[in-house]
């Protein structure tokens, strides 16, 4: 269960069958991030494709010595877009394949359209979502909700991009969904209506036990989006931010041109391989080691890198390093940035905090926590209102509850209204009377432990307590123990044995610190095997827009008053 490797052997099959000759890949916007993902543009470069183009580009050049590889998404404009280049055709042959299931109607407009007898072959291959990680995948959509409803449109591709997903592992799952999520089952009967009228592709080999699909909704944990995160992936999107694989470090103080935007890909850079799921100390910690046997070679004017700092002036002496190791200078600005965005917003502070805040159960202690941190005025607008969405989420219920005096401190420090009324929105999102579970029950504050790291000079120690709200739930899952009643079947029939291949999809978008939980549940559970997918993969940021999208009616004023317990509904 490799969604990389099942992406990438889509693209493999698409370009061998084309046979030998020059080619051009013609793909889509939506295509051309999936590709991308798997393939770097020089690995392609090698298999005898030499152009790259998009079917929406109106000033393509007419070249009929090259073959063309369309790789599209089956909508209503591609088939357009596909229907008028046949009729004026640029290229000597035509090879298409769609991300997914194609309707009859339009194979035949398009035949229609050949009149020159220039289609070779047309197929369904299923690459219809990004691929981040081998078991990890995304949509790329945020603003999926309507309050508590599916924007219809999001809808429709996420159930097109979750029965793509389960053609191109070979799956045809059970499936199970989060009873307190109405857009859970929606998309869950989606799917199973996808497989019911599409029978004959999901016609696999039978295994003994059956793979399971889970589809579970954000809103039942909003605390993990909201999270500071210390290992190395996750820390990149939070900080900031990975788009298709891309980082923008055009705002780093004093970037060099080459380094503006940089790429992180497990697929092609060992560096990130290895140390994607390590904490920050032991990323600087192997950074400088990488560095030091550089030096080796180079006993001139050898000096000690003591610091992050250190290293980047290390780099910026010996352009001929640069040049030798792209890679270990593109981790050293990053880590560089990250280290400096630590100190800038003292996130250690902020993040032992947070942590606090959703994982232990002392009210006082967290409230006075907070209004210290509010009163730095160094601390970033950001953080200060994730701090008080924490606390907002936590202790929602709590006698003393002191949310009109945090949002009135926020006031006061000069939050935009914007942010302070997202803190309600948040409540209203993924609140105690929307959670179909319990996020803070008092037996996690039992099992907690402060786990150390240290590393390099200069990156100190940090608490990592929090676990995802995810790990409980497929702890349950792989035990037998996770209750039909919370996460019905649906259909007639149940799972007997323990799963073996399960996928997992959240609505409203999964986190790289999900991730990172499902990488060490593969990883130690033998006989498991576990993908996660979702709309999104959040940082911070986006699932802020996520839940501001859904139009929750947010206020920003220090009136405002926590739900009674009367008023809730079950």
């Amino acid at each position: 269960m490799n969604v990389v490797l099942a992406v990438k052997q889509y693209v493999s099959k698409m370009i061998e069958d084309s046979g030998p000759g020059m080619k051009v890949l013609l793909m889509d916007k939506e295509t051309t991030s999936v590709v991308s993902m798997v393939y770097t543009q020089s690995e392609i470069l090698q298999k005898e494709v030499y152009l790259f183009e998009r079917i929406d580009s109106t000033n393509r050049e007419s070249m009929k010595h090259l073959k063309a590889i369309c790789f599209l998404r089956p909508t209503k404009e591609n088939v357009e877009y596909l229907i008028k280049e046949l009729r004026r055709p640029k290229y000597s042959v035509y090879f298409l394949y769609f991300s997914n299931v194609i309707s009859k109607s339009d194979v035949k407009s398009l035949a229609e359209a050949d009149e020159q007898e220039v289609v070779a072959e047309v197929q369904e291959f299923y690459g219809d979502y990004i691929a981040v990680n081998p078991h990890v995948f995304s949509l790329n959509i945020v603003g999926c909700y309507q309050g508590r409803n599916w924007d219809a449109v999001h809808l429709y591709r996420t159930t097109q991009g979750l029965t793509a997903l389960l053609l191109s592992l070979k799956k045809c799952p059970m499936i199970r969904y989060q009873l307190s999520s109405d857009m859970a089952k929606r998309l869950a009967e989606g799917v199973k209506q996808v497989i019911t009228k599409e029978y004959e592709l999901f016609e696999f080999r039978r295994t003994e036990v059956p793979p399971l699909l889970l589809i579970l909704d954000r809103s039942d944990d909003a605390i993990t989006p909201l999270l500071n995160q210390w290992t190395y992936q996750a820390m990149v999107h939070e900080m900031l931010g990975i788009n298709n694989n891309r980082i923008d470090l055009s705002r780093v103080p004093g970037i060099s041109k080459d380094l503006k935007e940089v790429v992180l890909s497990a697929e092609n850079d060992e560096f990130y391989a290895n140390n994607m799921y390590l904490n920050f100390g032991e990323i600087g910690t192997n950074i400088k080691n990488l560095m030091e046997d550089f030096q080796k070679k180079k006993p001139k004017g050898q000096q000690k890198l003591e610091s992050i700092s250190d290293m980047k002036a290390f780099v910026e002496n010996y352009p001929q390093f640069k040049k030798m190791s792209g890679t270990v200078s593109k981790h050293v600005t990053v880590v560089g940035e990250l280290s400096r965005l630590v100190s800038e917003r003292h996130l250690m502070e902020v993040s032992e905090v947070e942590q606090e805040l959703a994982c232990q159960n002392d009210h006082s202690n967290a409230l006075q926590n907070v209004k210290r941190l509010l009163q730095n005025q160094r601390l970033a607008e950001l953080d200060a209102t994730r701090l008080v969405m924490l606390y907002a989420l936590h202790y929602e219920r709590h006698s003393s509850n002191a949310l009109s005096s945090l949002l009135n401190d926020l006031r006061v420090r000069g939050v935009s209204e914007k942010y302070r009324r997202l803190v309600s929105a948040v409540v209203e999102y993924g609140g105690k009377r929307v959670r179909g579970s319990d996020l803070f029950s008092p037996k996690d504050a039992v099992a907690i432990t402060k786990q150390f790291f240290k590393g390099l000079k200069g990156v100190e120690n940090v608490y990592t307590q929090h676990q995802p709200f995810l790990l409980d739930t497929l702890d349950q899952l792989i035990k037998g123990k996770l209750k039909d009643n919370l996460y019905p079947y649906l259909g007639p029939n149940t799972l007997r044995d323990r799963p073996q291949d399960i996928i997992v999809f959240m609505v409203g978008g999964a986190t790289y610190e999900e991730a990172f939980a499902v990488y060490n549940l593969n990883r130690t559970t033998p006989g498991v095997r576990i993908v996660l997918g979702g709309t999104a993969i959040h940082n911070t940021k986006s699932f802020l827009e996520e839940v501001q999208s859904a139009g929750f009616p947010g206020r920003s004023g220090e009136s405002y008053q926590p739900a009674s317990k009367s008023s809730v509904r079950r």
